[in-house]
This record gives C-alpha cells, structure tokens and sequence, in this order.
C-alpha cells in the first residue's frame, strides 16, 4: 500500500494522536511484544495494575525484553518487579521512568544513559490506548469518555472485535467520513435523509439519518447517527436504531501504510432501572455482531483495493478533500495545525432531504 509520502501528508510517516494498542486483557505481569509506528514495544501490568509500554531493546545490549522464555529472570519471576521490568539477559531493571534502577552485578555505577523511551498509556473502557506524538510531546487532548456508556446502567459494555491487519493507509478509512455514495451499494442503507460532515478544529462529524436492511425495526424508520473522529486514530458514533448502541471502530498504524483494525459496541438495552439479563446480553450481542459484519464490508474492500492518491470524486460522493485536508493535520508539527484547520473547519451538507429542506 501508499506510504504517507506518497499520499503528501506531511513531514511526518506516523500521525499524532490517541491509539488502541490492546484490549485491557492483553496486558499482564508477562511483557507482550508489539510492533506499532514502525517501532517494536513492549507492554505490561506492573504490581499496582497500571499499563506500561516501553521501547522492545534494552539499551545495554540490545536484547528484546519480551521474547524470552528461557532466562532464569523469567523463570524466577523476576521478568517483572513492582513497577519495573528485567532484561532477561544481564537483568538490568528499568522503572516506569525508563530509567534503570538497578543493575545485579554493579551496585555502585549505573549509567545515566540506560534508559527505555516509554510512552503516554491510557486503560479505558477495557482498552489500553497510547498517545503517539513525532514531537514527543505531552498530549494535547483528553482521551474521550466514550460517551460516558462504558459501565453505565442499562447499557452492555462492549467485547472488542479484531479485524485484521490490513494493508492500507489510515487515510483511506478516514475516507469513509465523507462517502455518501458507499452506504448503499456496500451497507444496506436506503431512504436517505440526510448527510453531512462538520470539520472543528481536531473532531471531524459524519451526521447520516436513512433506512436499513437490518439495523432499524420497523420498515421506514431512520438509523440515526452522529460520528465522529478526535484525532486520527478511531471513530466513535452514537447510534440510534433497533437499540440506542455507541460504536467503536479504531485503525492503528503498524508499519507506514498497514493499519491495524478493531471494532466494538456498546448496547443499551433498558432504561438503567434494572438488572441486565441473559436475555439482554444475548441481544446486545447479536446486535454487535450486525454492526461488526456492516464494518466487515468496508474491511473486505480495504483488503483487496489499491492505493486511491487521488480520488476521483464527484461532489454527490462526499467532502473527501475537505476530509482529506483535516486529517492532515496530525502529519506534521503542532503549529501548523491551526492554519490546515483553518481551510477544512466548516460544515459541509451533501443532502438534505429533511421536510423543509431547500432540497426536500
């Protein structure tokens, strides 16, 4: 697939932004290996419970600090200590600053320059996500709430569904934000409403109202949904149909142009004045796994298309380029944000079939 370059993003291979790494459960006392950004990572559950993840090679020596199974660091249980992890080859230890604190054979030097670079790691929402920053800088925004669901009364929290790794450019699932013209032939959508997207600053909207084949109850009623993206890295949209649901589908990049994708679904299935069921969880689940085969149609396309540089749009497709333009943002340096915000900020209607409309 294209690479960020060829695409003319900017300065930048890998966006700034909040990531999905992992769900919650991957994280353990035992240090996983990962690969995002084009770099290798580790991650683990130090003592307290927190999630770390730090850079994959010990700078003693450049061993990886995860794939081992034989070192006696790992079979002692030394692997992880409190809140620090142990090369399994000299045993050198490193806190949660990075820093090593502790050296088996050397009580009285450590060099200064034995650190790991470990990154901004977020457990929400049975996820573990990770602020990426080229500039090394703290993050800018707050990870979102998720529209405060994720244990909320009456509402099933989401398994998490992963789809694949898939050989393209984030850009081009971004992309879906401003295609009107796939919705029909790819989901199942009919009796469009309406369609618009609003660029603000980091968030951009996608605002749809139009029948479906299985997502809404009755024929004629309207799937209602407002989705949008804070940064780069995953879509969020509050959904109202057969259930009210909130959905989650994130792409994370693994190398420059492969990204890493997952979805998820929260369900509300009552009003919160009650217990859930089994009843409940089985159809929120079956309710789930509809949105996670609708997302699976964009997934099979992605897989087996090529690089689109260049669409060749018709304005009845969409904003792409206004889209486009916003995602480029977090491709190069903070301060050139508020120009590029400047020229795609703005909403853009694509139809409008609403009673009163000038369209309708």
């Amino acid at each position: 697939m294209a690479t960020t370059k060829e695409y003319g993003l900017g300065e930048f291979d890998f966006p700034r932004g909040w990531f999905m790494i992992a769900p919650a459960t991957d994280a353990t006392r035992t240090p996983t290996s990962m690969r995002y950004f084009g770099k290798d990572l580790v991650m683990y559950r130090g003592e307290s419970g927190k999630v770390y993840v730090t850079d994959a090679y010990c700078p003693h020596m450049g061993a990886h600090l995860a794939k081992n199974s034989t070192s006696y660091i790992v079979l002692d249980g030394e692997h992880v200590e409190g809140e620090s992890i142990r090369c399994p080859f000299h045993g050198w230890r490193f806190g949660p600053d990075g820093q090593c604190n502790h050296i088996p054979y050397s009580d009285n030097f450590i060099p200064k320059a034995a650190k790991l670079e470990h990154y901004h790691v977020v457990e929400s929402a049975g996820i573990v996500w990770m602020w990426h920053d080229p500039e090394g800088l703290e993050p800018e925004y707050d990870l979102p709430s998720f529209g405060g669901h994720y244990g909320e009364p009456g509402w099933v929290e989401w398994k998490i569904d992963f789809m694949g790794d898939l050989n393209v450019h984030g850009i081009e699932i971004v992309d879906n934000m401003a295609d009107l013209g796939h919705f029909v032939p790819i989901h199942g959508a009919k009796d469009f409403t309406y369609f618009a997207n609003e660029c603000m600053g980091h968030i951009v909207h996608q605002y749809y109202s139009a029948g479906h084949r299985t997502l809404t109850a009755e024929e004629g009623d309207q799937l209602v949904l407002d989705t949008w993206y804070e940064g780069p890295g995953f879509l969020q949209s509050e959904m109202a149909g057969a259930f009210d649901s909130f959905i989650m589908i994130s792409n994370t990049p693994i190398e420059d142009g492969i990204s890493r994708s997952w979805h998820a679904l929260m369900v509300k299935v009552n009003d919160g004045t009650r217990e859930i069921t089994d009843e409940d969880r089985a159809n929120a689940l079956a309710y789930q796994e509809a949105s996670r085969l609708a997302f699976a149609q964009d997934v099979e396309i992605w897989a087996n298309k090529r690089a689109c540089l260049n669409p060749l749009a018709i304005p009845a497709d969409g904003p792409y380029g206004k889209v486009r333009l916003w995602y480029k943002q977090f491709y190069n340096a903070r301060d050139k944000a508020p120009e590029l915000q400047k020229r795609s900020d703005g909403l853009y209607v694509t139809m409008d079939k609403r009673p009163g409309s000038k369209a309708a």
